[in-house]
């Protein structure tokens, strides 16, 4: 039996592998940083049954490598391989989310207790000072305190906020958005969150202001406000859901109001999220498009601006890794290897998507009735 038979034998699937890998100029054991090395031949089955998630899988426990991890997902995403190998996952995610409101009842806190509530700790490292979880805005900044200033204001400047007006947000995270409202601002308010560990930690942080933080469903929130954001947390709506999320906001604005919507989008309308992400990182989580924004948004808002800076995504990623690299060691052993391994597919499997530009990051103003004379946005 030759050499060459053996390996094929011992190493099933790696043919197939490596003429898809072709396509994104990738290759096996190369010495480009962006090769995919090899440690376990097993990888090559476990990508062709089950796709992305048998992908990052592999990736989590150490059998395959690559030197620029988030050059070699982009690559990977640009030439479509995403979508050319799909597992038994991504169809059985596609049906239950025809058959069950992924977001609904208990469901909606899923996404807290599995990724919020983690530890504060963990995203204190990561995310810096502010614990802004979203994307900076790097239009004018040189770092990432910067950025993640600059986009608070932005939101701000967007909704023309006044002092003693009432704001609410839709996802208010560890709260600083808020808190830079009420300061630089003067407004007070209520924060929104499904994740016990934000909320406790933004009440302390939100110390000595008018702003209350409560662990509450959006659906459960009825009462009137002068001002509405929602800052990375319209990823966890769900499209079944969007018409009802912006007729509440829509409810409890007066008709002069105004609200900010910032948001992940992606190019193609679908109903779930990839199955790697779904199990690991954001469970019941989707990416909204455009057509089932503006379809939601129709009979509720009148849509004032719509702006991109999804560019401004890969940056914010690029500055959350080196913080979370340069921070393992002060962080306690329960974020093991394998943790590890997961966060670094999850942070460069992100990069890749922005920089690809396969998802996008929007931020739409909305009034209920439309401006009079116009709204003309700040940039």
């Amino acid at each position: 039996m030759s050499t060459e038979m053996t390996m094929t034998r011992s190493r099933p699937g790696e043919a197939t592998v490596a003429r898809l890998l072709a396509t994104a100029d990738v290759q096996l054991d190369g010495r480009r940083p962006w090769d995919l090395q090899v440690h376990d031949p097993g990888l090559f089955a476990r990508v062709l049954a089950q796709g992305s998630l048998g992908f990052g899988e592999a990736y989590m426990d150490g059998a395959w490598d690559a030197a620029d991890l988030d050059g070699l997902v982009a690559r990977l995403l640009a030439a479509g391989l995403d979508r050319r190998v799909l597992g038994w996952r991504d169809r059985w995610d596609a049906l239950r989310a025809r058959l069950i409101n992924l977001q609904a009842g208990r469901r909606a806190f899923a996404v807290g207790e599995q990724h919020y509530d983690l530890g504060n700790d963990l995203y204190r490292v990561m995310l810096g000072n502010r614990m802004v979880y979203s994307c900076g805005y790097w239009r004018q900044a040189q770092d990432l305190e910067e950025a993640q200033e600059a986009k608070l204001d932005l939101v701000c400047r967007k909704l023309k906020l006044e002092p003693g007006q009432r704001v609410l947000d839709i996802g208010c995270g560890w709260g600083e958005a808020l808190r830079y409202a009420a300061e630089r601002y003067g407004v007070h308010g209520v924060g929104l969150t499904v994740s016990c560990e934000q909320a406790a930690y933004a009440r302390e942080r939100c110390r000595g202001l008018p702003i209350e933080i409560r662990l509450q469903d959006y659906r459960d929130f009825d009462e009137p406000v002068d001002r509405i954001f929602s800052i990375g947390m319209f990823e966890h709506v769900g499209v079944r859901n969007y018409a009802r999320y912006f007729a509440l906001a829509a409810r409890c604005l007066p008709p002069e109001g105004l609200m900010v919507l910032h948001t992940i989008g992606t190019n193609r309308s679908t109903t779930h999220t990839d199955p790697w992400i779904d199990r690991y990182i954001f469970p019941n989580s989707m990416l909204p498009s455009a057509a089932q924004i503006t379809a939601a948004l129709e009979g509720h808002f009148v849509l004032e601006d719509w702006h991109n800076f999804g560019a401004d995504y890969d940056r914010t990623l690029q500055a959350w890794r080196d913080n979370i690299e340069a921070g393992w060691s002060r962080l306690p052993a329960r974020y093991d290897e394998r943790f590890r391994r997961m966060w670094r597919f999850y942070l460069a499997s992100s990069m890749a998507l922005f920089r690809v530009r396969q998802a996008q990051l929007w931020q739409l103003v909305l009034s209920p009735r439309g401006v009079r004379g116009g709204y003309v946005a700040p940039r």
